[in-house]
C-alpha cells in the first residue's frame, strides 16, 4: 500500500527567509517520508480565508510565523492549554474531520535546546534575568516556570510591556520588573541570562549591555540566530561564561510540529545543526 502524501508549511508575511522549509524538508528526505513542506506567504487580511483553503486543500498542518501567531489562535477549533497560557500559536495540526488545533512549541524549543547546549545548568531554585518582553518572552517565561525557576527578573526598554507580562504571572513565581536603565546592575546573582529581543540581529541595531556584573557561572543565552554569535554571546564568551546559541531553540521547536503531521519524532542532530550553519554563512 502506498504511503499517504503528507502536505504541511510554513505561513507568515514576509516568508521567504525562513529556514523551516529546509529542517523539515530534511527530515521528509532521511526518514524516508511521502511529503512535502513549503513556504507559504500569506497576508493578515487574508489569514482565515487562506488558511481555511490550506484545510480543504488537505494539508496536515502549518507552522505560523510573525505576524499569525495570535490570528492562529483565533482560527482554531482548540486550543492547546499551553497556547492558550502563552496567548500564540505557532503550530496548527488539522485533523481529518476539518478541525483545526493550535500549539506552541517555542517553550519546548528554547527549554530543550538550553538543556542540549549546557547539560549542567540546573533551572530548579534559579535566578534569571530575560530581557524583553513581546511574543518570545512569554513562551520562554512559560518554559523556565514550568521547569522551576525560582526568580525571574524582566527588563524591557518599554517598562510597562514588562509590567503587564510579570503581573500575568505573578501568581507563578517571583516576577520582577528591572527598569531598563537598571539592567546591568541587576545582572549580579543571575544564574541565566536570556535575551529574547531582536537586537543584536542582522540588521538591527546592537545590545547595549555590559556583563561586568554577571557572575561568571552564568550561563547566557540568546534567541537570535543570524548572526549565530551575537555581540552578546561573543562578549560572554570572551570572559568565561558558558553561552548557548539561538540556533538551536529554532530546530527544536521545530521536531514536536513534524510530529503532529507526519506521525514520527524527528531527530535535531549534528548534521540539520550544520546543514542552516551552511546556510546562514553563505546568506551571511
Amino acid at each position: 500500500m502506498a504511503q499517504k502524501f503528507t502536505k504541511a508549511g510554513v505561513v507568515g508575511w514576509p516568508i521567504s527567509h525562513s529556514r523551516s522549509p529546509m529542517i523539515h524538508n530534511h527530515w521528509i528526505k532521511t526518514l524516508g517520508l511521502s511529503g512535502s513542506y513549503e513556504a507559504i506567504a500569506i497576508e493578515p487580511e487574508n489569514f482565515d480565508q487562506d488558511m481555511r483553503a490550506l484545510v480543504e486543500a488537505g494539508y496536515a498542518g502549518v507552522n505560523v510565523t510573525v505576524p499569525h501567531k495570535q490570528a492562529a489562535l483565533a482560527f482554531a477549533d482548540d486550543v492547546s492549554p499551553l497556547a492558550r497560557r502563552i496567548g500564540a500559536s505557532n503550530t496548527l495540526v488539522f485533523g481529518d474531520d476539518g478541525r483545526v488545533l493550535a500549539d506552541n512549541t517555542d517553550a519546548a524549543g528554547f527549554m530543550n535546546n538550553l538543556s542540549q547546549g549546557c547539560p549542567d545548568l540546573v533551572f530548579e531554585g534559579a535566578r534569571v534575568m530575560m530581557l524583553g518582553a513581546g511574543g518570545a518572552a512569554r513562551a520562554i517565561l512559560c518554559g523556565l516556570l514550568e521547569a522551576g525557576v525560582e526568580t525571574i527578573l524582566i527588563s524591557n526598554r518599554t517598562e510597562a510591556k514588562a509590567s503587564q507580562l510579570a503581573e500575568e504571572f505573578a501568581h507563578e513565581g517571583d516576577i520582577l520588573v528591572v527598569p531598563w536603565p537598571e539592567r546591568e546592575a541587576a545582572l549580579m546573582e543571575v544564574d541565566l541570562l536570556v535575551n529574547t529581543t531582536s537586537l543584536g540581529m542582522k540588521g538591527m541595531p546592537a545590545l547595549d549591555l555590559s556583563l561586568d556584573a554577571l557572575p561568571l557561572q552564568a550561563v547566557v543565552t540568546d534567541i537570535v540566530y543570524a548572526p549565530l554569535e551575537t555581540d552578546l554571546l561573543a562578549h560572554a564568551r570572551a570572559r568565561g561564561n558558558a553561552v548557548v546559541d539561538g540556533l538551536g531553540m529554532l530546530l527544536h521547536q521545530a521536531a514536536p510540529a513534524f510530529a503532529g503531521w507526519f506521525g514520527t519524532l524527528p531527530e535535531v542532530d549534528d548534521a540539520l545543526r550544520q546543514l542552516v550553519v551552511d546556510d546562514l554563512e553563505a546568506s551571511s
